[in-house]
């Protein structure tokens, strides 16, 4: 019976990897860094439990639902499934995500490089996102070679650049940790971490992802269900090693960087510590890192996206779909960054807690024997919280509802959605125990 090797699971594992670490995710950890100084350590635990544990647990729950979202969600209702798996691959695709890896690259990648009267005029980010895209189309055409692609050659560059800059960070120090700031010196570092952790939204990307690592070991000859569980659950253990490890090295980064002055963001931490290390070289080198982030995320997400979309809607085929995908994705791209990312997270806030519920409340199915009761009180009242809090953010008239929900426990903090979580799904428990509802297959 086929199984992976150790080298082809190490392959899938590290493609993973690179789905994952997009360009925010570089972010991320360096300003956490700066920001908890000396709380460091505590703070990048919290992170890494939410920014690593979450997408663990999601590529895992995925594969064990049946390998993709809309089998998971189903567990839920079949409507459900249908609504829910359509509005996260349109958020974490063509609408948002997608676009947003390729303003990032301008930002971080080209920009910097233009002159004054460049940067003013909107002709670089036009050229960049049709080059970008074109690239990502071509990577995305022939999925089967998929992993030889990101997991053998993006993948080792993108490691080999950041831990260029890790060493040069250790060779050549900024100087010493500074003092916590902020909400890490106001309240518990561990709490401001797991909160950071949670805003990577990498858990929502794993109810995406999961399809992709599915494929690329079917792909390699696996046919048995249970080997290609297995084979998905150690390709995400490894993507979850790579990720603490990138985290770290760039946390520990931003930390030691208090002595260039204080930033308003990661990006401009990396880029006065590459120039710090570098010289002017560092920018280059950042930029090249960056790229390779983004791309890698975004050949991902066209792939994911092209599957999904390409099976649900007829007469259109893979090629297509991707072509139009990438396409859309350049059109919306061309609105900038700041626009992108000011109305992706209220949409992405409302829905991603209901993802995390669906993901956690499956790893229990067995023990409350699947009651779909339990995945619906859950959900119901998750997304109760979750969706008016992300009303809230985009500026929707629903002050009367928050004024009620600021007394949840946890609220204030952006995670008000976890005690309604909770006693939904023992509502729902009660509920199948006392009327036997049908079990979820």
């Amino acid at each position: 019976m086929r199984e992976l090797t150790k080298r082809e699971t190490l392959t899938v594992g590290l493609m993973l990897f690179a789905l994952f670490f997009g360009a925010g995710n570089m972010i991320f950890p360096p300003a956490l860094g700066q920001a908890s100084g000396t709380s460091f350590w505590i703070a990048i635990i919290g992170f890494i439990i939410t920014g690593v544990g979450l997408p663990l647990l999601g590529v895992i729950a995925v594969g064990l639902g049946g390998g993709n979202l809309q089998t998971l969600a189903g567990r839920v209702h079949p409507v459900f499934a249908i609504i829910f798996t359509f509005i996260v691959y349109l958020a974490i695709g063509p609408f948002l995500a997608i676009p947003r890896t390729a303003t990032v690259t301008y930002e971080m990648g080209v920009l910097p490089f233009l002159s004054e009267s460049a940067k003013a005029s909107w002709v670089p980010l036009l050229l960049t996102t049709v080059i970008y895209f074109a690239i990502t189309f071509w990577l995305s055409l022939n999925p089967s070679k998929l992993v030889d692609r990101i997991g053998k050659i993006l993948t080792p560059a993108l490691l080999v650049i950041i831990a260029f800059m890790f060493i040069g960070s250790l060779v050549k120090p900024v100087g010493e940790i500074g003092q916590p700031t902020g909400a890490y010196l106001e309240s518990s570092p561990f709490v401001k971490g797991f909160l950071e952790g949670y805003l990577t939204l990498d858990a929502l990307a794993a109810m995406v992802f999961g399809i992709v690592v599915t494929v690329a070991v079917q792909a390699s000859g696996v046919t048995n269900p249970r080997k290609i569980t297995i084979s998905t659950i150690k390709a995400a253990i490894i993507a979850a090693i790579g990720l603490g490890l990138v985290y770290l090295a760039l946390g520990y980064m931003g930390a030691t960087s208090i002595g260039l002055g204080q930033s308003e963001n990661g990006g401009q931490i990396l880029t006065g510590m590459v120039h710090h290390l570098f010289g002017g070289g560092g920018t280059v080198v950042l930029g090249l890192a960056v790229m390779l982030a983004c791309l890698t995320t975004s050949v991902g997400l066209v792939t994911a996206c092209g599957r999904f979309f390409s099976s649900q809607i007829p007469g259109i085929s893979y090629r297509a779909m991707i072509l139009i995908l990438s396409v859309f994705s350049a059109a919306i791209a061309n609105v900038g960054l700041t626009q992108l990312i000011a109305y992706s997270v209220p949409v992405l806030m409302a829905i991603y807690p209901i993802a995390i519920v669906l993901m956690l409340v499956s790893f229990f199915d067995k023990l409350f024997r699947g009651y779909r009761s339990v995945y619906i009180g859950a959900i119901f009242l998750t997304a109760l919280i979750s969706l008016v809090e992300g009303a809230s953010m985009l500026g929707l008239p629903v002050e009367g509802i928050t004024s009620v929900y600021k007394n949840l426990p946890l609220f204030n903090q952006g995670v008000g959605w976890i005690v309604p979580a909770v006693v939904g799904a023992v509502l729902g428990w009660i509920w199948g125990a006392i009327r036997e509802v049908p079990r979820v297959k």
